[in-house]
């Protein structure tokens, strides 16, 4: 599961044969899959549950900014590296080790004495979860037989489309019922489960220390900072007014200079962390490219109605839980559904792309025909009809990026996949609240300027609280129909980039 050596590089040891499938197998992804969940949910769970972090712990608003953007950090780099590092020293050591890390420093986080610690915490912590999505990605493609492989792929879905809707409601029942520790301690029931689920079930490979030999030194040292910077940078942006900031320039400038040079290093590494030739893959790169704009709706489908209904009309996130479970539980089962109608020979997954991308549109086009008086029961149909438009949007790039790898790509397909996802969730997340805070002041200015030329009207009783929803609630239509319009440009692409593909089968 080496890169394919340059001339001159020792030739690549040929990867380990594959155990028959069967209930030890099943039962080893099955735990790997639940340790990406527990990941998964702790990172959004915490970011909902902040404020209540923040009140327990005494951290002021800016200073609480830095865990959640050094979190992030961490974990897109880990996303990067793990790939490479599941092959050296086996993918079960691994796996475990990441899930004992990330479960120990989530039981440390409430008794952390000061900020400091509990930055270095989080760090370890978000490097810890980081490591497990690639995990699952190189266990499905490695271990499942090819006539079930999508549905291991469509498990590893759920951590687009189950986990963060899925946050909202849990940090809501942990902290107005069990208390705010429970926001860091709840990865401990299932962290316990998926060890002992991956102890068991997953073989164990040979260490290959010898590739040590050949480490990539120069990409680790370019590749981490880069990505660490980029992320900071993206998170910490809009706080810091983007580029008047001196910090910001660093960060970003920074970042992508040290990308730049960190991407030539790997196209000509005999053992690199990113296999850049992939890319040449027609399928791959439009799994890639798609996979960002996805990932940018996903969120902020989510992102709107909460924000709306807090801003608004003051939901609690217990109140915005609801909506949030309209989408998360259902996934249980349209992932599969949509699992199975990939696997379908006769059906064109690029044409389930487009449909779930159009649905997601639609969804969009009705939500930005909101107004003030929406409250939670408007959004329900919009969460209906994204029920089976997320699963439809996400199953399909999973097939195209995977259909027709060599067994030793797989862990550089990985890499690929999990560190865009990582990413494009950090630029999603810059990229909106950059356009939440420039819409609202322009819907603030335009409205001040028709009030102030209607006479008497600064004497409205309630008006600025009338004219905060209104605002609100124009931006919110704002991004829902730049949302619409990105999973439209996203659907025009198909028919030029990606080539049909049919689901794996046994030769």
């Amino acid at each position: 599961m080496s890169a394919v050596p340059v001339s001159g590089a020792a030739p690549a040891a040929a990867p380990p044969a594959s155990p028959i499938f069967g209930l030890r197998l099943a039962t080893g992804l099955a735990g790997v899959l639940l340790a990406v969940l527990v990941a998964g949910l702790n990172e959004n769970i915490t970011k909902v549950a902040l404020a209540d972090i923040r009140g327990a712990m005494g951290i002021a608003r800016d200073d609480a900014s830095w865990l959640v953007a050094l979190y992030a950090a961490a974990s897109v780099s880990a996303m990067a590296f793990a790939p490479w590092c599941s092959v050296t020293f086996s993918l079960r050591r691994l796996t475990a080790a990441a899930i004992l890390v990330c479960m120990a420093a989530g039981v440390l986080c409430p008794f952390a004495p000061n900020l400091s610690v509990l930055m270095v915490l989080r760090v370890v912590q978000g490097a810890a979860g980081g490591a497990l999505p690639p995990m699952l990605m190189t266990v499905a493609l490695r271990f499942l037989p090819p006539n079930i492989k999508l549905y291991g792929l469509g498990g590893y879905a759920l951590s687009a489309t189950f986990g963060p809707s899925l946050g909202t409601p849990l940090a809501a029942f942990w902290t107005e019922y069990l208390g705010w520790q429970w926001a860091f301690w709840q990865v401990v029931p299932g962290s316990i489960a998926a060890l002992l689920m991956v102890s068991w079930g997953l073989p164990q490979d040979p260490l290959r220390l010898e590739r040590l030999r050949q480490f990539d030194w120069r990409g680790l040292l370019l590749g981490l900072p880069a990505i660490s910077m980029l992320v900071v940078g993206l998170l910490q942006g809009e706080r810091l007014a983007w580029f008047a900031s001196p910090l910001i320039c660093v960060l970003l400038g920074g970042g992508l200079l040290l990308l730049v040079l960190f991407f030539i290093n790997e196209w000509s590494h005999p053992l690199p962390f990113f296999k850049l030739q992939l890319l040449s893959r027609r399928n791959l790169s439009h799994a890639l490219l798609t996979l960002g704009g996805v990932l940018f709706v996903l969120l902020a489908v989510i992102l709107i109605p909460s924000s709306y209904l807090a801003q608004v009309h003051a939901y609690r996130p217990l109140q915005t839980a609801p909506v949030m479970l309209m989408v998360a539980l259902p996934q249980l089962i349209a992932l599969p559904l949509v699992a199975a109608l990939c696997n379908i020979r006769a059906v064109d997954c690029r044409w389930v792309l487009a449909i779930g991308l159009a649905l997601l549109a639609l969804s969009c086009v009705l939500g930005a025909r909101m107004s003030p008086d929406w409250i939670r029961m408007h959004f329900y149909l919009l969460q209906a009809v994204q029920i089976f438009a997320q699963p439809m949007a996400v199953i399909p790039l999973l097939l195209l990026a995977t259909t027709g790898l060599a067994p030793q790509d797989g862990p550089f397909a990985s890499a690929w996949f999990n560190t865009i996802k990582g990413m494009s969730a950090v630029v999603a997340t810059g990229v909106l609240d950059a356009l939440i805070t420039r819409r609202n002041h322009f819907h603030s200015t335009v409205l001040s300027d028709r009030l102030g030329n209607l006479p008497g009207a600064v004497d409205v009783p309630g008006l600025a609280q009338r004219m905060h929803a209104q605002v609100v609630t124009l931006t919110s239509s704002d991004l829902y129909l730049i949302v619409a319009a990105i999973a439209l440009a996203m659907i025009v692409i198909i028919p030029i980039l990606p080539t049909r593909v049919h689901p794996p089968r046994a030769a």
